[in-house]
């Protein structure tokens, strides 16, 4: 029955019965209108489901928690937006790490939001292999000001010799969030007692030091600087970076497990300054480490703290290997007793580590290859037969 019969009948109907009839109609005409929107956005909200699965990739579950923050009325507008990012160069799997991570990106206006800023990106030397990787991790970027962020920050990356390659990192990195002008006091402060400017770069590309508010960074600086680091050499920024990232009681901490290995504060200091890396590393790798080096290898702490690298390189394929290979050749009395642990023998590429210490002693030892390739115990080696 239409609307229209019904007011034609609530007419004939005595005046004291017609206000009930009104309260019903009116009751009928919202009801009537509040369904036709909720099928609406039932609808809405099933086509944005839809378009998130089957043109972006995305899983049921991911596109129903992304369909509460956008509705797609129109595939139109979407469309253009996945078309700009296979102009840059992004793959499908690419495409839907964007729109998971930024589904609103689908509503933004192509033409006057993303082109301009493709065309920045190209204009400076940005390949599409460099683009895709970047929307990839930050597609934040697409709806970020060109004017006021962007071209600022690619400017202040220009300023202290970041290549294309490092300006890629940077901006995959959460690093370009940060004020611009704090970055620029921060490097002004390093510049200023003499850090070299490829070591500023490298710091601020890999690392988010350089983004640290300027009156703890200016106060970390100082402690590296008392402590003797050489602002010229790299293990400056090392030492620097360990600092910004950990709090004092977790300095402490760390002091706290080398002396229980009967490490004093000088050669943990020495230990140090030679690798900063090692303050860095977890407990349980710090003493599986210094467990094979000192109960297994028989050298002291402080043998140990002049060769911290020995610490923070990969223990399995590098420490255990070469380390059993020396133990060796000194039991033997084919190579000099202050050889011990050091860097040198650590850090040689694998090429000449073989020739200098396990092919040019062959005759003497067989199975050194074997030792060296974890096919026969340093055991079996050193005291068997």
């Amino acid at each position: 029955m239409s609307v229209k019969l019904i007011c034609k009948r609530v007419r004939l109907i005595p005046k004291w019965r017609q206000a009930d009839y009104t309260t019903q109609l009116d009751l009928l005409r919202n009801t009537t209108a509040s369904t036709i929107r909720c099928f609406s956005a039932s609808n809405q909200h099933s086509l944005t489901v839809s378009y998130l699965v089957n043109s972006c990739g995305l899983s049921p579950e991911t596109a129903i928690s992304a369909s509460q923050k956008i509705c797609i009325e129109n595939p139109k507008n979407p469309d253009s937006v996945l078309a700009f990012l296979r102009n840059c160069g992004c793959t499908n799997t690419d495409i839907t790490k964007i729109v998971t991570k930024l589904p609103s990106l689908l509503l933004v206006n192509p033409e006057k939001t993303l082109f301009p800023k493709l065309e920045f990106f190209r204009s400076v030397g940005f390949s599409s292999a460099d683009l895709a990787s970047i929307l990839s991790s930050q597609p934040i970027i697409l709806k970020t000001s060109l004017e006021k962020v962007l071209i600022p920050k690619h400017n202040f990356l220009k300023s202290v010799h970041i290549s294309n390659e490092g300006a890629v990192r940077f901006l995959k990195s959460t690093s370009w969030f940060s004020s611009g002008e704090t970055m620029a006091a921060n490097i002004a402060v390093l510049r200023e007692i003499g850090v070299p400017l490829p070591h500023i770069s490298c710091l601020v590309v890999r690392y988010h030091t350089i983004a640290q508010k300027s009156d703890k960074f200016s106060e970390n600086v100082k402690k590296v600087v008392k402590m003797g680091f050489d602002p010229l050499k790299y293990t400056f920024v090392n030492a620097l970076q360990v600092f910004c990232e950990m709090t004092e009681s977790t300095w402490q901490q760390k002091m706290e497990i080398y002396r229980r290995w009967g490490w004093s504060e000088d050669e943990i200091l020495l230990a140090f300054r030679s690798r900063p890396q090692c303050m860095q590393l977890s407990e349980k790798k710090i003493s599986k480490v210094l467990d094979f080096l000192v109960n297994k290898m028989g050298w002291q702490p402080e043998v140990v703290a002049r060769a911290s690298v020995a610490i923070c390189l990969n223990f399995e394929k590098r420490v255990v290997p070469r380390c059993s290979v020396v133990k060796v050749l000194l039991s033997k009395g084919l190579v000099k007793k202050h050889l011990k642990l050091s860097s040198y023998f650590l850090c040689l590429n694998e090429r000449d580590f073989m020739d200098k210490y396990v092919i040019k002693y062959q005759d003497e030892v067989p199975q050194l290859l074997d030792l060296y390739q974890g096919k026969v115990s340093l055991m079996k080696l050193e005291f068997g037969s």
